[in-house]
């Protein structure tokens, strides 16, 4: 099945039921303001996640070292913002789990482990393109 589709259907699906099992449990009312606590508090987090990464960035700036962890953060920090804007619980859990700086590093540490697990990684389907000229006139 399509990778998007499945999060397309799924992802509410998912949203609901634990909307539905948490308000059945703390109550309709709290389980909305818990949704809007939830997203006040990431977007704060992620402003101040944010700005220290641009902090860091600009400090590896200017002594001409290249920022590539604080790239790769600064990206993984809008998508924290953008799963705790929406609302829901379990896109919030995700959005924190890549807000804070501890889980960041061990979710990086885990993709760069597996491409460097496979040596072919990046050799995947690497196909040269060529065309053979005869430059010899008879």
């Amino acid at each position: 099945m399509n990778t998007f589709l499945l999060i397309f259907i799924g992802l509410p699906a998912l949203e609901v039921f634990f909307m539905i099992k948490i308000g059945g449990a703390i109550g309709a009312l709290n389980t909305v303001f818990l949704i809007f606590l939830t997203a006040i508090i990431g977007v704060y987090f992620a402003r101040v996640q944010g700005l220290q990464t641009l902090r860091s960035g600009l400090i590896n700036l200017y002594q001409n070292k290249a920022p590539i962890y604080e790239l790769v953060s600064g990206a993984s920090i809008a998508v924290a913002a953008m799963l705790l804007i929406i609302p829901g619980f379990f896109t919030d859990l995700l959005g924190f789990f890549l807000l804070f700086p501890f889980t960041r590093n061990i979710l990086f540490k885990i993709l760069i482990k597996e491409k460097k697990a496979n040596p072919n990684y990046y050799e995947k389907d690497k196909i040269i393109d060529g065309e053979i000229k005869d430059d010899k006139k008879d």
